[in-house]
């Protein structure tokens, strides 16, 4: 038996925590599960409830029929102690004294089916508050689950926009783009250290050493052309 037992135990365990697991997927099911609990037991106290009431009817129904039978057994006294019946009269006296007897016990039968519906009738208002103040609290809980769960659904749809395909297909545009440009610069680079460029240049260098050199003996002439015209002067 205590084998059996720790294994129900433990099934109820993972019952409970499959349930919970399950509810915190879902909590309008745990709000739906609490409302119908407080329902079962706001139906249960409201059939207690007219239990006492009608309880309390009762006594007041024998209450007021004693009150009535009293009164008109005290009336029958008089008569019988008028008309000098006194056989009628003892009978009267007495049944007179158990009516007040019985009248004393019901006012406090009275008085405490009487509490006992106000409590009663309390705690059924109590329930029902709490099943509307649930009621609310289930509609207002769940309308932020939702608008949470939105945000968050939100947040993953931005989180995720492509910062993975659209950022690496960026940076491989980037990359292409680097490439290419730094293929027209390696082609200038090639064509600026190539044979034919270097000759080009060293051709260009010769023609303004020729240059220069024309220059300055044009120079020369034009000074010892100068200077003979002053000898001859």
């Amino acid at each position: 038996m205590g084998v059996i037992s720790r294994l129900s135990n433990l099934w109820k365990g993972f019952l409970s925590i499959w349930i919970s697991d399950i509810e915190k997927e879902h909590p309008e099911i745990a709000y739906e599960n609490a409302i119908n609990s407080m329902v079962t037991k706001y139906a249960r106290l409201k059939s207690a409830t007219a239990s006492i009431i009608r309880r309390r009817e009762e006594i007041d129904e024998r209450y007021q029929a004693a009150t009535k039978d009293l009164a008109q057994t005290e009336a029958e006294l008089n008569t019988a102690v008028s008309t000098n019946q006194d056989d009628l009269a003892v009978v009267l006296i007495q049944k007179k004294n158990q009516l007040t007897n019985d009248i004393t016990d019901m006012k406090g039968e009275m008085e405490t089916a009487k509490n006992d519906a106000d409590s009663a009738k309390t705690s059924l208002l109590s329930v029902q508050t709490e099943i509307r103040k649930l009621k609310a609290e289930r509609d207002t809980m769940l309308a932020k689950m939702q608008s949470a769960q939105a945000r968050i659904n939100i947040q993953e749809q931005l989180d995720g926009i492509s910062v993975d395909e659209e950022v690496r297909a960026l940076d491989t545009v980037r990359t292409h783009i680097k490439n290419t440009i730094a293929e027209a610069n390696l082609g200038k680079e090639l064509a600026d250290s190539s044979l034919d460029s270097r000759l080009s240049k060293l051709r260009s260098e010769v023609g303004d050493v020729q240059a220069r050199e024309e220059l300055a003996a044009i120079k020369a002439r034009k000074a010892a052309q100068q200077g003979q015209s002053q000898k001859t002067m």
